[in-house]
């Protein structure tokens, strides 16, 4: 998949990204990005690898000129993600289960062959997923059609799915991917989330009929497991990690952590230090990812200059080498580490838990407010 003039769907060249953050327009972002041909912007891949901010893309858009009243709804889609991740810091491990009530009714923990295969009989759908595949993209809209046919009418528990997706995605968040996983299931929601098949054609322009999602919504609530959800399998989701490395490392200054959540080739830029790329087999058999997306992640790390790849833990590096000096940035993943923490850039001051998005939204747009523009 290409754009018009032949840039592909995700470039990694640093220069390519500040472009495309130079291209939103966050006024037809607001009116369309619900639409799968939306003018959506195609960034989410480098702020979950941490290459840049939500904080960055922000203040990158006022500078010209928008007022924050008007570009309101491009600015809660920023603050979602960070809603996302201010839920894993406050609760941890805890995200990786129902968070504020069982998913019911569950009847299995696997996922429908149909989504894995792209074979739901639903055209939107199943043309997603095999670009999907392709690309390591899905819309925002899409991605919530395909949970809610493996949880609400498949009656999969959303864990395994989630990790599906979140295996092929180039944006994996495990935050964002679980947590929206588990609203549309309401597990972390008042209800779940559902759409039938006039929804679909119409967010997706197509115009198809006859499937078992062509019923109304109260038809759809009752509905028991549709034929082509039944036949079930457990993907096989195995990170294929690059081959160990020897490290050169300099013990007389210090040493900057980058791991999948942080490649950001301005972080420390200035500071005379060892570039490491850490990637800890502990934390790939806990949250796999393709070898797309690994191969993304390793050309996204070119941007940073002198950086060194360590496949191995973070004790194991720091024992082998005597480091002493050590850098990194805050993720609910880096507990572990042992250093300077450093904070990430986040847009607002807000922290903590709320147990909905607008709770958190209504401090956030407060001190948006109280800025001076």
């Amino acid at each position: 998949m290409l754009f018009k003039d032949e840039i592909p769907l995700f470039p990694t060249s640093y220069s390519d990204i500040l472009q495309r953050i130079r291209n939103i327009d966050p006024i037809k972002y607001g009116a369309t990005r619900n639409f799968l041909n939306g003018k959506v912007t195609y960034l989410s891949p480098y702020i979950s690898r941490g290459v840049i901010s939500t904080q960055y893309i922000l203040s990158e858009v006022l500078k010209r000129g928008y007022q924050p009243q008007n570009i309101e709804k491009f600015i809660q889609e920023l603050a979602w993600r960070d809603y996302w991740q201010q839920i894993w810091v406050a609760k941890g491990d805890a995200i990786d289960s129902d968070l504020k009530q069982a998913q019911v009714p569950i009847v299995n923990h696997a996922l429908p062959n149909a989504i894995k295969s792209g074979l739901t009989g639903i055209e939107a759908i199943d043309k997603a997923i095999a670009e999907f595949y392709q690309t390591g993209y899905l819309h925002n809209h899409m991605r919530m059609y395909i949970a809610a046919l493996a949880c609400n009418l498949g009656q999969s528990h959303w864990r395994l799915p989630a990790q599906w997706m979140y295996y092929h995605l180039l944006d994996g968040d495990w935050a964002s991917n679980a947590l929206s996983w588990q609203w549309v299931a309401g597990t972390n929601s008042n209800k779940k989330y559902v759409a039938n098949q006039d929804n679909i054609n119409t967010y997706c322009h197509t115009q198809q009929q006859g499937t078992f999602l062509d019923v109304s919504y109260a038809e759809l609530q009752e509905m028991s497991i549709p034929e082509a959800l039944i036949d079930l399998v457990t993907p096989k989701l195995v990170t294929p990690l690059p081959e160990k490395r020897a490290l050169v490392i300099d013990t007389t200054i210090p040493t900057c952590i980058y791991n999948f959540y942080n490649l950001d080739p301005l972080w420390k830029k200035h500071t005379k230090a060892n570039r490491i790329l850490l990637l800890e087999p502990s934390h790939f058999r806990k949250y796999p990812i393709s070898k797309k997306s690994i191969d993304f992640m390793l050309s996204l790390a070119e941007n940073i200059s002198d950086i060194q790849i360590l496949v191995g833990e973070f004790h194991e590096l720091v024992n082998t080498h005597g480091l002493k000096d050590i850098y990194y940035k805050e993720h609910p993943l880096n507990e572990h580490y042992e250093g300077n923490q450093e904070p990430r850039d986040w847009m607002f001051t807000v922290k903590g838990y709320y147990p909905s998005f607008f709770s958190f939204w209504k401090k956030c747009k407060k001190e948006l407010q109280n800025r001076k523009q």
